[in-house]
């Protein structure tokens, strides 16, 4: 749909002629919402000029019709209902309009496809001239894809129309061979004729018979070379399936897959399924119908055997057709909707599985059963060595066994496990330093069902993504650590649930060479603790998401915050800026902390001036009073780094003031100070301002108070930090954001939903 989202950016005149191509004939509403179905359907491969492209007109008209009604079936609700009736008069409108003449259908949208790509290419000063260079990759990677269904289609209804030649001409040869049986029989009553009229009739029938006999020899080496061109003909149809499926279930299906994995660590979302199952069911569709047809061709042979290697061809020709739907059946029972990869015991949590096949092959006529069950990273090893023929548990599900349903309005057949709880886990011997939080299991989903009136009998089984199980609160922040290393380094087809236990930087910082050979290890992620520190890495990367998710999602995403500066950096950055120019930076001393680096004059000597860092904020402090708040009460603070002024980063966000006296009581105020610094603006009355220091907090109120700067590393109110190793904390916490494809607003957003 990247065409139309270009045809909406248009402005005037071009947007007037854009808007001037729809009408009764075809309205805008319908361009709007099949845009992606449009663009990829090869509407430029039929031949307006040639009446017998008509059929393939008509079957655009259909799916454009089925297309519109499927979609006004998913509108619901109050806002949905005026649109599911108004695209489903589109739909009758339009079937009504173009039933008798599909072709004139097609010429008007690829003038308007035309047309459409000339006003976005005259507005942008393309250089590209035809209308598929407009399109973005993804749409012409599933350009490829439709414009290889159609090659299988044409394929297929080539051989469909061989084998009908075939069984017409099998049958003129039965019949044939029936006449020749029977002048057979009449030479052999002949032997009861006067011998004069035997002769003369003799003569006769041999000779019919030496002709239909010749006609036969003739015919069945012709029926044995129709039967091995078909045989060949569906072999190379098969290979053609075999590629399409190979690039939709191991390509397009496994990237779907990783991005689900990496949407688990905060990236963005896989995407839906529609596209996906619309592949997969015309696949089922043309393996369904060539198996069928190579059905057909064994019974024709059954029915008339002729010497030579059909019946082994057929066999194989059957073997194979077998093989890929059973792959396709198999590949396609999926995890649309995965567990929790952090479970906790006896807390409800739902999943949902989904076989894109099912509609088309009318799985739902028979509704299956599918079952959940745990299993440890052992037992799923060995269910994907095929060495275990029945599934082991390892821990009890409640509520584990769900019926697929199948939704008309959409042609979707999935099992929604609502009320699943994990009622018992029972954990494994663990290896060396591994601890319960890095123990991993799996949720496996398998059902059984048949297909073509049990024809052919499937048992599917499908593992979700590696989930730790976790009895308290306590243990979520190491289980996650487990997850995201597993999540960010996994490989596909790898043995459960192996992953690299070290990972090299790709850094994509202005000095690549400082981690070009870097690595980061599993231990020194989350199993050792810092050097100098009681926490891991992990445990500190983790408190700073945490600060931000609670308390500084809006300020981080107004580039307020530069975060990962260490000390020295963050010296080197304000030493160059007017005083009062301030930076926020998170703490490495402490988890979820965040302090304040700011520079000033040295109030203890003349014309010298330092850096000057806040002992770091927490949670705590900012459910106390808001970070926006704190810096409006510094008034040393003036710039927020480079050279912005603080209130117009920070203004929007300041707690309104608070109201006159009510009943004669005057609400107390709480301020954040900083004694040297303290420059209050004088009160109304006059007298001598007071604040209600916050006592609890030690980022507010220093006992000694003094301040120290950042080069001096004994004051109570510096914040005392030492450097991590990793040779440098807070580049290495950049580079380990990346390396987890863990985008921070993506990461909060999925928390908070």
């Amino acid at each position: 749909m990247a065409m139309w989202i270009q045809a909406q950016q248009l402005q005037g005149d071009a947007l007037h002629q854009m808007q001037a191509l729809y009408g009764q004939h075809f309205p805008i509403e319908v361009r709007h919402y099949l845009a992606q179905w449009i663009e990829s359907q090869l509407w430029d491969t039929v031949e307006l000029g040639n009446p017998a492209e008509e059929a393939k007109a008509k079957r655009l008209l259909d799916n454009l019709v089925a297309e519109l009604q499927r979609k006004a079936q998913l509108q619901g609700g109050e806002d949905g209902f005026l649109l599911k009736i108004k695209l489903g008069h589109y739909a009758n409108q339009l079937k009504s309009t173009y039933d008798r003449c599909p072709l004139e259908l097609v010429r008007c949208i690829k003038h308007i496809l035309c047309s459409e790509q000339r006003l976005v290419q005259e507005a942008s000063n393309a250089n590209c001239v035809s209308g598929g260079q407009a399109i973005d990759s993804l749409s012409q990677r599933h350009q490829q894809i439709n414009q290889a269904f159609e090659e299988l289609r044409l394929a297929t209804q080539e051989t469909e129309n061989e084998l009908r030649k075939l069984q017409h001409s099998q049958e003129y040869f039965i019949i044939q061979y029936q006449e020749n049986l029977r002048l057979q029989a009449q030479l052999s009553s002949l032997s009861s004729v006067p011998l004069a009229e035997r002769t003369q009739r003799e003569t006769t029938l041999q000779s019919k018979r030496a002709t239909v006999e010749a006609w036969l020899a003739r015919e069945a080496s012709t029926l044995q070379k129709y039967r091995l061109d078909l045989s060949e003909q569906h072999q190379k149809t098969l290979t053609l399936l075999r590629k399409q499926q190979t690039l939709i279930l191991d390509e397009e299906l496994i990237q779907w897959k990783r991005r689900q994995q990496l949407a688990g660590n905060g990236g963005p979302h896989e995407g839906g399924l529609d596209i996906l199952q619309s592949w997969c069911e015309k696949l089922a569709d043309l393996i369904w119908t060539n198996r069928q047809q190579i059905r057909r061709c064994e019974h024709l042979t059954q029915q008339l055997p002729l010497p030579g290697p059909m019946e082994d061809l057929l066999n194989k020709l059957n073997a194979d057709i077998t093989d890929i739907i059973s792959a396709l059946v198999t590949s396609t029972f999926i995890i649309e909707k995965q567990p929790p990869q952090v479970l906790r015991t006896h807390t409800k949590f739902a999943a949902t599985v989904r076989l894109l096949v099912g509609g088309k092959l009318n799985v739902h006529m028979n509704p299956p059963q599918v079952k959940a069950v745990i299993v440890s990273e052992q037992q799923a090893k060995a269910l994907l060595k095929n060495e275990s023929t029945h599934s082991e548990s390892s821990g009890e599900i409640l509520n584990n066994n769900c019926v697929m349903e199948y939704q008309q309005a959409t042609g979707t057949l999935s099992a929604h496990f609502r009320n699943m709880s994990l009622k018992r886990i029972k954990r494994s011997d663990r290896r060396g330093a591994e601890s319960v939080t890095e123990e991993k299991f799996t949720v496996l989903f398998e059902s059984q069902f048949s297909i073509g009136g049990n024809e052919l009998v499937f048992h599917v089984k499908t593992l979700s993504l590696p989930v730790v199980v976790i009895v308290h609160g306590s243990q979520d922040n190491n289980a996650t650590a487990t997850v995201l290393w597993d999540n960010a380094f996994a490989e596909p087809g790898r043995v459960p649930f192996i992953v690299p236990d070290k990972k090299a930087f790709t850094s994509t910082s202005n000095n690549p060479d400082e981690y070009r050979n870097m690595t980061i290890s599993w231990a020194q992620f989350n199993r050792e603790s810092l050097p100098g520190r009681n926490f891991t890495f992990w445990q500190w990367f983790d408190g700073v998401m945490e600060l931000m998710k609670k308390h500084l999602k809006p300020h981080w995403n107004d580039g307020a915050i530069l975060g990962f500066v260490n000390k020295q950096q963050a010296q080197d950055m304000l030493m160059s800026k007017p005083n009062g120019t301030f930076l926020l930076r998170f703490s490495d001393s402490e988890i979820g902390g965040i302090t304040i680096a700011w520079v000033a004059e040295n109030p203890n000597k003349a014309g010298e001036r330092l850096v000057w860092n806040l002992l770091p904020y927490t949670s705590k402090d900012f459910s106390i009073r808001s970070l926006a708040d704190r810096i409006s009460d510094l008034n040393h603070l003036l710039f927020l780094y480079p050279d912005r002024s603080k209130d117009e980063v920070f203004a929007k966000y300041y707690t309104p003031p608070l109201s006159k006296a009510v009943d004669g009581y005057v609400k107390p105020q709480i301020k954040q100070v900083v004694p040297e610094f303290t420059t209050p603006n004088p009160e109304p009355s006059g007298t001598t301002p007071t604040f209600m220091d916050q006592t609890a907090s030690p980022s507010v109120v220093n006992p000694n108070n003094t301040f120290a700067a950042y080069p001096s590393m004994g004051d109570a109110m510096l914040d005392a930090e030492g450097d991590f190793d990793l040779e440098d904390t807070m580049d290495v916490a950049r580079h380990v954001e990346e390396l987890l494809r863990r985008p921070m607003a993506n990461q909060w957003s999925s928390q908070q939903s």
